[in-house]
């Protein structure tokens, strides 16, 4: 045998990982998801347990506008937003250590998340302790 069929032969039997895609890329991907998923479900929790907005038709009829949070959706809302944020961290954590290059993708889509997040932690936490 000569080196060619030997190198091509030791090539066989060893797995080559850019053939196809592992186990941590599908977890990043599925990370990645979840954070975007918990992040509009808070949007959906948040328009709902926010203060109503005081309108001059509404005090115009005299209707009952709420001025606080609604503190069991609020619960829920932090729960929600700080798993997102975990979700975008552990999904940017895990790219981190598995990317090899300088060049490969940086998925600023997920430092977006995770800065929106706390700055809308920050921002509920401060009104809700302003208002009680």
């Amino acid at each position: 045998m000569d080196k060619k069929h030997i190198k091509s032969a030791r090539a066989t039997k060893i797995k080559e990982r850019r053939e196809s895609l592992d186990f941590w890329f599908y977890l990043t991907q599925v990370l990645a998801l979840l954070s975007w998923i918990l992040f509009i479900l808070a949007l959906v929790v948040s328009f709902y347990a926010a203060p109503e907005k005081d309108y001059g038709v509404l005090r115009y009829y005299d209707i009952e506008i709420r001025q606080f949070w609604l503190t069991p959706l609020t619960g829920y809302l932090y729960l929600i937003i700080w798993s997102s944020a975990a979700a975008s961290y552990a999904s940017m954590l895990v790219e981190k250590y598995r990317s090899r290059r300088l060049n490969d993708n940086t998925h600023y889509h997920l430092y977006f998340v995770l800065i929106t997040n706390i700055i809308w932690l920050s921002v509920i936490l401060n009104h809700t302790l302003n208002t009680n």
